[in-house]
């Protein structure tokens, strides 16, 4: 299996760089892409990683362009890795037809339903693939790992976390999809990637997950009072504060008043964010 990574783009970001690759996946058999953040003190050591899951329509830019996250992975000696949310240009008949589902919406799961099963296996790709390639191309501490996430992202950064406690020293989250097969958009998402056995789709919902994983490391979580899609109860943070208080699992969950879904909440707390996780890795 390649781990062999083409550099598409750089920038000189608070002392460190940013990079854009592209390379070959052996997991979701097409081209992926991800972004690095690469603090001035990773050329001279490694440092753990922080990787950060992007949310709906979104790709491997959309972070490090708006979150204003790299001086605070600068400060807090972390290096940030943000995949793409999707793989993309897979011939799929109607990938491209909805935002949210297909292209841009991967839900990191691994899908087992035709078409979707050959190309969409983002579950594999995070948790497996991507690690590897950074292991192998990068000044990192490979053991030191955490994982965070906006919206679909979130959602992802969680169950990522509940499913293997070993791999991430911690977990957070901006407005993620915390009930996925009780809104409208993991309904759809899990139908057509997973079939219609909701059997199947407790493994990918963090609020099922918390009730059987045994996961016992604190969990932050960030939610807007002003965010629409809480109002139209598709992230569902109260139904994931319940199931973690029937196992007791320590959840911080911070309603901020008046932030919506957009970047600038995200930016508005992001160092809480990265500070959080540089206190588990460090």
């Amino acid at each position: 299996m390649s781990t062999e990574i083409k550099l598409v783009k750089q920038h000189r970001c608070f002392g460190g760089t940013v990079s854009y690759y592209f390379h070959l996946s052996y997991t979701c058999n097409i081209e992926m892409r991800f972004s690095i953040y690469q603090p001035l003190q990773g050329k001279l050591k490694p440092l753990p990683i922080l990787y950060f899951l992007s949310g709906l329509t979104c790709t491997e830019d959309n972070f490090m362009a708006k979150a204003g996250a790299q001086q605070f992975a600068n400060k807090y000696g972390l290096i940030l890795v943000v995949p793409d949310t999707s793989p993309r240009n897979t011939g799929i008949v109607g990938e491209d037809d909805d935002w949210d589902f297909g292209t841009g919406a991967g839900f990191y799961i691994n899908a087992t339903s035709e078409p979707w099963k050959k190309h969409y296996q983002m579950y594999s790709y995070v948790v497996e693939e991507l690690p590897e390639i950074i292991a192998k191309n990068f000044l990192v501490q490979p053991d030191k790992q955490s994982i965070f996430g906006h919206s679909m992202g979130g959602h992802g950064a969680l169950i990522c976390a509940l499913k293997n406690p070993e791999k991430y020293q911690s977990v957070s989250a901006f407005a993620p999809i915390a009930a996925p097969m009780r809104c409208p958009w993991g309904e759809k998402a899990f139908t057509n990637y997973l079939g219609t056995n909701q059997e199947s789709w407790r493994d990918y919902d963090a609020s099922e997950l918390v009730l059987t994983s045994g996961y016992n490391r604190p969990i932050l979580i960030d939610v807007g009072t002003a965010d629409p899609f809480l109002v139209q109860k598709q992230l569902l943070p109260e139904v994931f504060e319940n199931s973690c208080e029937k196992v007791g699992l320590p959840l911080t969950l911070r309603m901020q008043e008046n932030y919506d879904h957009s970047y600038y909440f995200i930016a508005s707390f992001i160092e809480d964010h990265i500070r959080y996780h540089a206190e588990a890795l460090n």
